[in-house]
Parts: C-alpha cells; structure tokens; sequence
C-alpha cells in the first residue's frame, strides 16, 4: 500500500511550503493538490493555481511523486497542458503524476461564461481531451481536430523526462468514463459515491465500482496488475484523519478491496477536511507499519 496526500492550494506559499516539505519528511509517497479555479464555498477565500503550486512544491521536495487531483478540462487545453506538464515533469525530475477527470459542474464550468455542458458532453469532451493530450506528450509533432479541440502542429519538445509520458491516474465512476480509464491511465481513482451514504453502504458501492473496473479492464484486454487503484478515502461519511483509528480502519479496507494507493487531505482548522494536524502526525508515525 502507497500513500497519498492532497493539500489544498488554499495558503499563500510563505505558509504553504511547509506543509509540502512536511509530506516528504512524513513519508508520505504521493502529494496531490485540487486543480480548481475555485472551488465550493472556498471560492470565497484564498487559492491558488494548481500548476504553479506543484512547481514551487518541487522545489522543497526532492523524493516524493507530484500530481494534479484531477486536472481538469472545464479550462485547460490540452496543448497547452502538454507543455506546462513537461515543464513541471522536467523542474521536478520526473516525479509529475497527472490526475485526470471530466471535470463537473459548478464554479469551474461557469466562470468562464461557457454554456453548462450534459453528463455525456463533459465525457465526450473528456475522450478528446485524453486522446489530443496523450497524442501530443508522445509525439515531435501534433495536427488533430475535434468538437471540443484543435491542435495544429503542436509540439512538446523536449518532451517529458518521464518515458513515453509521466503517468495517467484517471478519475472514473460511470462506465464510458471507466472504459477511458481502462484505455488511457497507468492508475485508476475513485471518490466512491458522492451522496449522504453510510460508511457501510459507501464501502460496499467502493467495492462495486472496483468490480466494474474489474471487468472493463477485463472487456478492454488491459492486465489487471498493469493499472493501479487510488481511493479517496476522504469521499467517504468519516474524515480518514479524524482519528489515527480512523485511518487505520479506512486504510485496512482499501487494502482488502485491492487499492494499491490511498489518499486523505491535510487536515484544515474549518469547514472542509477540518481536523487536528497532530492526528495527521500521529498517523504518520504508522505508515511504515502499514
């Protein structure tokens, strides 16, 4: 089991380039932050660029891996994500791993004045973006035309130091979204299910999801043991953090259930992921045990 951490871009760097440097020393194996122009009701307040945060994050860390949780289409081109990944590929040493989702409804999808876009269309969009974004992080040189993008002659060079492309961890519930999952990503993640479940009933809809996954790697000829599995344990009824029990629990779980990688969230003084950091290093005094 490998484990994660998001820290929201929610400080400016003078505060928040401690929290990047205390994952490393924690042990932690990957550190995620949201890429949101805003997001929820911390619109309101402070936030940052997730690109940019990655960037200074890989200059105060030398071993832990980087990503994106997820990087999102509602505004980013995939031509000129290409470029900004390889560049951050490059200043962290290959150390990038690029979150991807479909992006979903709400401040990031409006902000722009774009029309709101139907479940389908948000997964249409998400095809091509994948298919232009993988295209163009492997090749000297990119024409390509779709509904959603263009490219033409577009370039990533030098390219990435990652070969051929630093990893896809594709967020993925439904099934066209899980069949890109199977095609694209080098790691599969999951949020559960986002209503006011149980633990007991969002555990057992985990689990189903993992058996969908299953069978689309299964329908799509992809070897099982080529994906890994990343579960968000923070999208379940209890913060992984609130406790070290908690965690342990949540943890335990994950692992009967398959998932190769867990993430939580560095814990906040309010509102969303609030909790106590000296669970989160009480918590990281275990992971080796783990």
């Amino acid at each position: 089991m490998r484990f994660g951490i998001v820290i929201l871009p929610d400080q400016r760097w003078s505060e928040a380039s401690r929290r990047w440097r205390l994952a490393e020393e924690y042990g932690f194996d990957h550190a995620w932050t949201y890429d949101h122009l805003g997001w929820r009701d911390l619109v309101e307040g402070p936030w940052f660029d997730a690109v940019t945060t990655l960037t200074a994050a890989a200059t105060v860390t030398s071993r832990i891996r980087l990503g994106t949780y997820v990087a999102s289409p509602n505004f980013r081109h995939p031509v000129h994500f290409a470029r900004e990944s390889v560049g951050l590929d490059d200043i962290s040493g290959g150390r990038l791993i690029l979150g991807l989702g479909a992006g979903g409804i709400g401040f990031d999808s409006a902000v722009l004045g774009r029309p709101e876009l139907t479940p389908g269309q948000r997964v249409d969009r998400f095809a091509e973006f994948l298919e232009l974004f993988d295209t163009v992080l492997q090749s000297r040189s990119t024409t390509w035309s779709g509904n959603y993008y263009a490219a033409v002659d577009a370039r990533s060079t030098p390219g990435p130091v990652q070969q051929p492309r630093p990893p896809f961890v594709i967020a993925a519930n439904g099934p066209r979204a899980l069949r890109l999952a199977a095609k694209y990503a080098n790691g599969w993640v999951t949020t559960g299910p986002q209503g006011e479940e149980s633990a007991e009933v969002w555990w057992r809809t985990v689990a189903e999801l993992r058996d969908r996954f299953e069978k689309t790697l299964a329908d799509t000829g992809r070897a099982p043991e080529s994906v890994d599995r990343y579960l968000n344990l923070d999208s379940a009824p209890v913060f992984s953090l609130s406790s070290v029990a908690a965690f342990q629990d949540a943890a335990g779980l994950a692992a009967e259930l398959g998932f190769t990688d867990v993430i939580t969230h560095w814990p906040r003084e309010s509102s969303w992921y609030a909790g106590d950091e000296k669970v989160l290093e009480a918590v990281a005094a275990e992971l080796p045990r783990f």
